[in-house]
């Protein structure tokens, strides 16, 4: 009877975990696994464009953000 209690513990805890992964899986991303699952197509991802329009947005502030003395002003003039 003791190892038919402790057994359900077990298996019982093992089950409350792995159902908590599952759901912290799932979650998060429920909205887009419906939307799949209704067969709507997903919305196009191109990280790498993103990335070079920031990388670029931020040269920018740092050539912008750089102080340049009148004198190299002048000189160019």
């Amino acid at each position: 009877m003791l190892m038919q209690v402790l057994a359900s513990f077990a298996f019982s805890g093992a089950a409350a975990i792995a159902g908590g992964t599952i759901y912290t899986s799932v979650a998060p991303q429920w909205q887009r696994i419906l939307r799949l699952a209704s067969g709507q197509p997903e919305t196009a991802f191109a990280p790498l464009s993103q990335l070079v329009q920031a990388e670029r947005r931020i040269a920018v502030r740092r050539w912008s953000a750089t102080s340049r003395p009148a004198a190299d002003w002048r000189a160019a003039a």
